[in-house]
């Protein structure tokens, strides 16, 4: 019973005394100059979150001094430090805004870059946050194309296009899917439109030949799903879709797979051609009675 009683005794004045440390007193100190000097302390310390409490406090006081432009630049890198990477791209944007002319300018303009660049999420997830980040290395290539760090922000860059590059591609294999759903040919349409769009935007993209293949089934399959009057149109422009493949792709592994549609596709149109001039002669039959049986008009006679 002794021991425990000095052991809680003993707790309680740890507790006191850590409540009485330096970090402690300058959080309820009014001295700016001694909270100023101890968030730098603790922020050369590495002591991050400690020093960004002080700065807090601090910033406001010294706001507009010459102490200030250290204390924001520090400020700001405590939150990167501290993988906040949001705020942190927040704060250094602010820095280069206020102190544009600042030696760590165009540190700030490449820390807000990178801070957004880590933010940036895989590519299987919105990409709203990377084209904030895309934007903010653009702005600071642009501004600093001399700069050490220009290299870096530049395999950000190409870091960043892939994922848009791998979202886009997979969206292009989501709509792919749908296509042998309930409404195949809403997504067969919609296929078209993401398969083309794709090799437009990404024109060295090493997933073009397969979607070049697949454009030219999913033509086919549009055709097929068309009503009577579009199918002549859609097997023509799933026809050239096959021309074009083998126009880009001479050697590709699906030049086979492309000449089996495109034969089918032939065959098709040549069967839908014999209907279509069958439908011609109904309509025309069937116009030639309208008129026989129209009664004939009375002629008056004065």
């Amino acid at each position: 019973m002794k021991m425990r009683i000095q052991s809680i005794l003993l707790l309680i004045i740890i507790l006191a005394a850590s409540s009485c440390g330096p970090f402690n007193k300058l959080e309820k100190s009014t001295n700016w100059e001694d909270i100023y000097a101890g968030a730098n302390k603790y922020y050369q310390e590495g002591e991050y979150n400690k020093a960004i409490i002080l700065y807090d406090k601090v910033l406001p006081v010294i706001r507009g001094s010459e102490k200030a432009e250290l204390a924001d630049y520090n400020y700001a890198n405590c939150h990167f430090k501290t993988k906040r990477y949001i705020e942190a791209a927040g704060y250094f944007s602010n820095f280069f805004r206020t102190y544009n002319r600042s030696p760590l300018a165009e540190e700030a303009l490449f820390m807000n870059a990178y801070s957004l660049y880590l933010d940036a999420p895989d590519a299987n997830l919105d990409q709203q946050s990377s084209q904030e980040a895309v934007a903010a290395i653009q702005q600071f290539v642009t501004k600093f194309p001399a700069s050490a760090s220009y290299e870096r922000a530049m395999d950000m860059l190409v870091d960043l296009q892939g994922r848009f590059e791998q979202k886009a591609y997979m969206e292009s294999s989501m709509y792919y899917k749908l296509k042998d759903g309930l409404y195949p040919g809403d997504f067969y349409r919609a296929c078209i439109i993401n398969f083309q769009n794709f090799i437009k935007n990404y024109p060295e993209s090493k997933h073009n030949e397969e979607l070049s293949y697949k454009l030219v089934e999913v033509g086919t399959g549009y055709a097929r799903n068309s009503t009577f009057l579009k199918k002549e149109e859609r097997l023509n422009d799933a026809l050239a879709f096959a021309t074009s493949f083998y126009r880009k792709y001479p050697t590709s592994v699906y030049t086979g797979k492309v000449k089996e549609i495109e034969a089918r596709a032939k065959k098709e149109l040549q069967s839908h051609a014999v209907l279509q001039k069958e439908y011609a002669e109904q309509l025309a039959e069937q116009k030639a009675r309208e008129i026989e049986n129209q009664p004939l008009e009375k002629v008056e006679i004065n």
